[in-house]
């Protein structure tokens, strides 16, 4: 199945990309996902993962998703 990748604020600068369409089965993970094609990049401890639109764990399988988001945490003001 393929799953949208999408990458926020500095996970997109690190990434290189914003949307990325990538192949993945429902027993992968969002680590694992982000480590196949992207090995260079290792999330910090703030990052967040969304799954479809609701946060997960890093270590959870996908399931059926259609959507990951990598979102670090931003400051503002």
């Amino acid at each position: 199945m393929q799953i949208k990748v999408l990458a926020f604020a500095q996970a997109r600068l690190a990434l290189g990309f914003s949307e990325r369409m990538v192949e993945s089965s429902q027993t992968e993970t969002p680590r694992g996902i982000l480590c196949r094609i992207a090995p260079d990049y290792l999330p910090d401890k703030s990052t967040r993962v969304a799954v479809n639109q609701i946060f997960s764990e890093w270590d959870a399988p996908v399931g059926v998703a259609f959507e990951l988001a990598i979102l670090p945490m931003v400051s503002g003001g």
